[in-house]
């Protein structure tokens, strides 16, 4: 066990990059603070492994006061939602109050002021918020999560299917685990990170052709990717039930990614989390069940609707 007695706030700790970062900081002996919406199996998982858990929200200034009490840094992770913004400054303020000294904000690789996307757009307001306080505060911006190729892949006739509005661009996708590994990095040692903007990007970049045959490689059946426009990618997230805000933020980085602004990669998830990001071939293989069925999201093709 460490010596060490910093106690870390980790918002969103019941999903994929907050459960992560929490599960790691545990392991390597810190102390964690999950904050978690409700009592459920997944924070009851987290208190077993032997976070504190308290329960709050991001709009409910009183209660993330008292789940910042004795916290030195904090991890801001809030889902692509409405009310960004408000729960940014609710997290500021508790922060401040209770002499918080470090922030990691989760934002997004295409957050900037003249988005087409709201979510992007009030990323980027909250960067800028966070900026302004005295808190010593990192920025990551990822690429798009591997994570993603699990919700829109299509299984149909014994074959694979990635039906997405992303033409011929490229990026590296990225595992939230890997993300992980920066965000308890940026965390334990904030300092050289003061107001920096990171992106975060997997080993190789590639175009959904490429990652169809990786996919194909690993899973040992045809894979093919079908670029649709966004129009139908549009209409396919509203059949499902998606929210408006999040229907209104893909398509619009959908355009942004055809023009490059997911592309790239760089070598931080070593940097900073020293740690070798997993390859495509990797994810899938670890995620092999999860190619078993479609996705819950995917766009189908005319004939099968």
């Amino acid at each position: 066990m460490t010596k060490d007695d910093r106690l870390f706030l980790i918002t969103g700790a019941t999903g994929k990059t907050g459960g992560g970062a929490a599960r790691l900081l545990l392991e390597r002996g810190y102390r964690v603070r999950a904050l978690a919406h409700r009592e459920d199996e997944r924070s009851r998982g987290l208190a077993d492994a032997g976070a504190e858990i308290a329960v709050s929200d991001l709009h409910d200034l009183d209660g993330l006061a008292a789940a910042m009490q004795g916290v030195t840094s904090a991890y801001l992770c809030y889902p692509i939602l409405p009310g960004l913004i408000e729960a940014t400054t609710c997290f500021a303020q508790a922060a401040t109050e209770a002499g918080v000294r470090s922030v990691v904000n989760m934002s997004q690789i295409s957050a900037r002021r003249e988005a087409g996307s709201e979510a992007a757009r009030h990323h980027w307001l909250s960067e800028r918020l966070l900026d302004r306080t005295d808190l010593l505060t990192a920025h990551i911006r990822p690429t798009f999560f591997a994570e993603w190729l699990t919700l829109w892949w299509e299984k149909r006739d014994g074959e694979g299917y990635l039906r997405l509005p992303f033409g011929e661009g490229r990026h590296a996708p990225i595992a939230s685990v890997d993300q992980s590994h920066v965000i308890a990095g940026l965390l334990l040692d904030p300092e050289p990170h003061d107001r920096a903007v990171h992106t975060l990007h997997g080993p190789v970049e590639m175009n959904h052709h490429d990652i169809a045959r990786a996919m194909s490689t690993v899973l040992g059946i045809p894979v093919h990717y079908e670029p649709i426009s966004v129009t139908e990618f549009t209409s396919a997230m509203a059949e499902r039930g998606v929210h408006p805000h999040r229907i209104q933020h893909f398509s619009n980085v959908a355009v942004d990614y055809r023009n490059g602004v997911f592309a790239g990669t760089n070598d931080n998830i070593e940097r900073i989390g020293h740690h070798a990001p997993m390859s495509v071939e990797q994810f899938v293989t670890d995620r092999k069940a999860d190619f078993d069925t479609s996705g819950p999201n995917f766009a189908p093709a005319p004939s099968t609707r």
